[in-house]
């Protein structure tokens, strides 16, 4: 009988969090299996304010405030807000895959079934970029549109009363510089980004994001062939050196922490006497030993102090233990002069990991539990991290396209 697990649907964040660990699931290679999330979200939120791992495409941006503002105009009530949202929502999406363009369409597998809107996964990021204005949640702005309807007529009911030269500030839940949508909207639309569109979307981050990686790349780097990692970038030479320095750390940290991931998936192989899987995670960590010894003298150099002040100006709250697992496993790295080869056999390595996956797992630990380790697929965790680059690269385009669109 294959598991399944339940929650209680009590809240939005409820939901939100709940989908989050499902796709986690569902994406095994790349789950935070030793705990690395703190360090990984804190750079990708430096480099990429506002985006997260499930946003697909940049033009999302403007197609939730168009259909919260179609809303808006027809006063549509609290009560009725979430049905009727939800409704353009899908109907997004069967417009969307009667396209031209249907890469990284939000529900073209699932449909009406669709669980986490658009509005949803975008909701945050629509803030920090500045386009939503209204500070709160997403359920706190459903709660809130029957006052902003009465508070919107008292405002015009005012501006009527008052002199012209009398300026009285009008209420606004989203940018007023906003493009408006396409006629036909949301049945007849595309994803690809209009010029103006794209110009918008581009002062949006310069405006709000404007000392970040995101903002450099959208305004000084041309479109490009999606690179496996930021760093690969074809104009990273022209990087600021303050941003090339933020990469380099990030890159040393993708590159030193992978290995910890290849030996912990390879200690469950062994584990569980699946010779092929562990096989094909020696091959990984024999790839890996490679790839550190080509960055002997880079890794070298690495200022940890730098990085981890770097890690922590982002607000990032590191626990002891965490910060003591990724030190101690790079110290191992380090020490091993840039052939890591035998860190597969170390048992101070293999007791970091051991001890790592005790502490965040506890009884459900698979190198202590045989019911957890039976349940391994194969491979947990193995993904590089790549601080959202995959996601990132796609809507870095999006806008660099739209900004030489004429149409």
């Amino acid at each position: 009988m294959p598991s399944a697990f339940g929650w209680i649907d009590f809240a939005e964040q409820d939901r939100r969090r709940m989908s989050d660990v499902v796709r986690l699931f569902r994406e095994q290679d790349t789950r935070d299996e030793l705990g690395l999330g703190s360090v990984r979200d804190a750079f990708a939120n430096l480099f990429f304010p506002g985006t997260n791992t499930i946003q697909t495409r940049a033009k999302y941006m403007l197609f939730v405030p168009w259909i919260y503002l179609r809303h808006e105009k027809r006063q549509t009530r609290s009560k009725d807000i979430v049905h009727k949202a939800r409704r353009d929502e899908l109907k997004l999406i069967e417009a969307l895959l009667n396209s031209d363009d249907t890469d990284g369409v939000i529900g073209k597998d699932a449909r009406s079934k669709l669980q986490r809107l658009p509005s949803n996964i975008y909701w945050s990021g629509l803030g920090r970029w500045g386009i939503r204005l209204f500070n709160g949640s997403q359920a706190q702005y459903h709660r809130y549109l029957d006052a902003f309807y009465r508070r919107r007529k008292e405002r015009s009911r005012q501006l009527r009363q008052e002199e012209e030269h009398t300026a009285i500030r009008t209420v606004e839940n989203w940018d007023p510089g906003r493009p408006d949508p396409p006629n036909g909207f949301p049945e007849q639309v595309t994803l690809v980004l209009t010029q103006e569109e794209s110009e918008y979307l581009h002062d949006r981050i310069m405006t709000n994001c404007g000392q970040s990686l995101l903002a450099f790349l959208i305004d000084q780097t041309s479109p490009s062939e999606a690179a496996r990692f930021v760093w690969m970038h074809p104009a990273i030479a022209q990087f600021p050196h303050r941003l090339r320095l933020q990469v380099e750390h990030a890159r040393n940290f993708s590159e030193v922490m992978h290995g910890a991931a290849l030996l912990y998936n390879l200690m469950l192989g062994e584990k569980s006497n699946r010779e092929e899987d562990a096989a094909k995670h020696r091959d990984g960590l024999s790839r890996w030993n490679k790839a550190i010894q080509s960055r002997r003298a880079a890794l070298g150099n690495w200022d940890l102090a730098d990085f981890w002040e770097i890690v922590v100006s982002e607000g990032a709250r590191i626990p002891w233990r965490t910060r003591h697992f990724i030190e101690c496993w790079i110290d191992l790295v380090l020490k091993s002069g840039g052939d890591v080869t035998s860190l597969s056999t170390d048992k101070a390595a293999q007791s970091l990991i051991r001890d790592r996956e005790t502490a965040l797992k506890r009884d459900r630990a698979r190198l202590q539990n045989q019911r957890a380790l039976d349940l391994w697929s194969g491979d947990a965790g193995t993904g590089q991290l790549d601080y959202r680059w995959r996601v990132v690269s796609t809507i870095v385009n999006d806008i660099l396209i739209g900004m030489d669109n004429n149409a």
